[in-house]
């Protein structure tokens, strides 16, 4: 490390370091400044942007100048606080379930917070539009900032509310490739819907091969993380140290890691390097201030990326913020065109979510999408613990790319459909074919659930009525189609590829269970997933359908849980049974 960074960068910020210890133990006294990096001061930072980085190794000289006596590591955020329901949650033995706490109110403004408008997928009908294509999507943010807003006593936004995010927060144990030629594996399953009589849900699952960590390509990581002034509380950017020493700890010798930060200018603050130590004790050392210019810490985080790019490995950026960009290139679509530039270099982008108050989701979310990334919300160091070290291979390495789904429904037995969730992930049938529009990732372990509401002909389940005019519809041709009831075609590319390959696979009547009983338990939940998710977006269709017949469904589906998390969704159903009853208008009577 260069000694005008030290004087650039490290000194000030240990000066501020022991001045924070001086009048925390009356020595001195205290300003509200005090402590913070002094992002005000550009010209410093500019210096660290303007550093050439062709000379860039996994230097040991980083360790020793970013190690300092001075500095402790911060402390670890409390634990997120929430309702504790008055119903009880039989056998609940989770950190899940016993890290939930009293309610308290929320401490800073909540009407900052910005989310994509999102139009509920319409009811289709298959004489009109037989086929849907859309892409997966393995992001998991919005059931965790769902989470965040229930435990604040609040029902969330229903654009805050993509079901398919709820969905996929869960694994549901699908069968696993048999070789990684096929990098998931499919599976159909069709049965009763819990919540309308008269249609059907069918489900799509994909489950991609499972690697352990030490089966990993070696990697190239950078953190980019935001210290602005927005992040000074203790769910930011204390939460996002703390997490991500917990990724630290997980990195083996042939990994490497750089630390670019951005607040009014962007800096580099770590070198790339495989020595835990270094990479700790430049965490530590971080503290907020100042404006958010995140275009160009995006930009610096791609420049360290590519100078230390390892070939067939894995090359990611980690955007770790609460979206509040406020100064420099701060136009949404231009910092999507930047991302969507820079996946060409094979060089991912994932973002982690925190805080509150000024969250930008729309921003993170999408942000992840043009990246080829995948995007968590993190609210609580466990969170931290699912996604840093329970699925760091799921985070981490790609194993299929631009992942595509369509289904062609059948006419004849198949009246109208409509898909729960995906609504921003929805194609034109024509990009089905076309290897040049992008798509989502799925990552080693992910597992993708897709649901399909659909109304039988002649079973009462259509939302519309007939066509006056509209010609009888005959049985497709040859014979042995006629009992499908959809065609199922799936197509992505390997990591390393630009053409996509296609499985393809019918869906037939003989796959329909006639009571929900005997679906499978995955069915089952994910089915209960959907219907919360529904609820939460104004229950359209619903037909009527309870929290508390929610609940039952997804309490006797809830199976092995070691985790908890099946267990704390039951809780958050029951905060929000809490919620929407006393929000709602008392009744009158005679």
């Amino acid at each position: 490390m260069s000694e005008s960074f030290r004087r650039a960068f490290l000194a000030p910020t240990l000066i501020r370091i022991a001045a924070v210890s001086l009048c925390s133990f009356g020595f001195v006294a205290c300003t509200p400044e005090a402590g913070q990096y002094d992002t005000t001061q550009q010209s410093r930072e500019q210096a660290i942007s303007n550093k050439p980085l062709t000379d860039i190794t996994p230097a040991d000289s980083a360790a020793q100048s970013a190690t300092s006596p001075l500095v402790s590591p911060a402390p670890t955020p409390a634990e997120p606080l929430a309702l504790l329901s008055k119903r009880e949650t039989t056998g609940t033995t989770s950190r899940a379930a016993d890290s939930l706490a009293p309610l308290r109110p929320a401490a800073e403004p909540l009407d900052r917070e910005r989310y994509a408008a999102l139009e509920t997928n319409p009811v289709q009908r298959v004489s009109e539009a037989p086929v849907s294509t859309f892409s997966i999507d393995v992001d998991t943010g919005a059931y965790t900032n769902i989470r965040r807003i229930l435990r604040e006593g609040r029902l969330p936004p229903t654009d805050a509310v993509r079901i398919e995010e709820m969905i996929n927060y869960f694994r549901y144990d699908y069968p696993v490739p048999s070789s990684r030629r096929t990098p998931f594996q499919v599976t159909t399953e069709l049965g009763p819907s819990p919540w309308n009589p008269n249609t059907r849900l069918l489900l799509v699952g994909l489950q991609g091969y499972r690697a352990d960590t030490a089966e990993l390509p070696p990697a190239n990581l950078v953190f980019l993380l935001d210290v602005s002034g927005s992040m000074r509380a203790p769910d930011k950017l204390p939460l996002l140290q703390s997490a991500l020493r917990l990724l630290t700890a997980q990195l083996r010798p042939q990994d490497r890691v750089s630390i670019v930060v951005y607040a009014g200018a962007s800096g580099l603050v770590l070198e790339p390097t495989s020595r835990r130590d270094a990479i700790l004790s430049a965490l530590n050392q971080l503290s907020a201030g100042g404006s958010t210019n995140g275009g160009a810490g995006i930009q610096l985080a791609y420049q360290v990326a590519e100078q230390a790019f390892i070939p067939n490995g894995i090359n990611r950026v980690l955007l770790a913020t609460d979206g509040d960009f406020n100064v420099g290139t701060v136009n949404f679509e231009t910092l999507k065109d930047m991302v969507a530039a820079k996946r060409k270099s094979g060089i991912a982008l994932s973002t982690l979510g925190f805080g509150r108050g000024n969250y930008n989701d729309q921003l993170m979310e999408q942000l992840a999408d043009v990246g080829n990334g995948n995007y968590a919300y993190i609210d609580s160091l466990q969170e931290a613990r699912k996604t840093l070290v329970e699925e760091l291979g799921s985070t981490l390495l790609t194993i299929a790319k631009d992942v595509k789904i369509q289904l062609e429904f059948n006419p004849a037995l198949v009246e109208e459909y409509r898909l729960i969730g995906y609504e921003n992930r929805i194609l034109q049938r024509e990009d089905f074919n076309n290897d040049s529009v992008d798509a989502g990732e799925i990552g080693a372990g992910h597992s993708v659930t897709a649901l399909y509401e659909i109304a039988l002909r002649g079973s009462g389940g259509s939302w519309n009525d007939p066509l006056r005019y509209q010609p009888a519809t005959t049985a497709v041709e040859p014979a042995g189609k006629a009992q499908e009831l959809a065609f199922l075609r799936l197509r992505y590319k390997m990591p390393d590829s630009d053409r996509s390959d296609l499985l393809e696979y019918p869906v037939t009547q003989t796959m329909l269970q006639t009571s929900l009983d005997t679906t499978s338990q995955r069915f089952r939940f994910a089915s209960a997933v959907a219907a919360f998710g529904q609820y939460l977006r104004g229950g359209r269709y619903l037909n009527g359908m309870e929290l508390e017949a929610v609940r039952s469904l997804a309490a006797n589906a809830r199976g092995d849980d070691d985790n908890g998390y099946r267990s704390e969704l039951l809780q958050l159903i029951d905060l929000a049974a809490d919620l929407s009853a006393s929000a709602a208008p008392p009744q009158i009577t005679n």
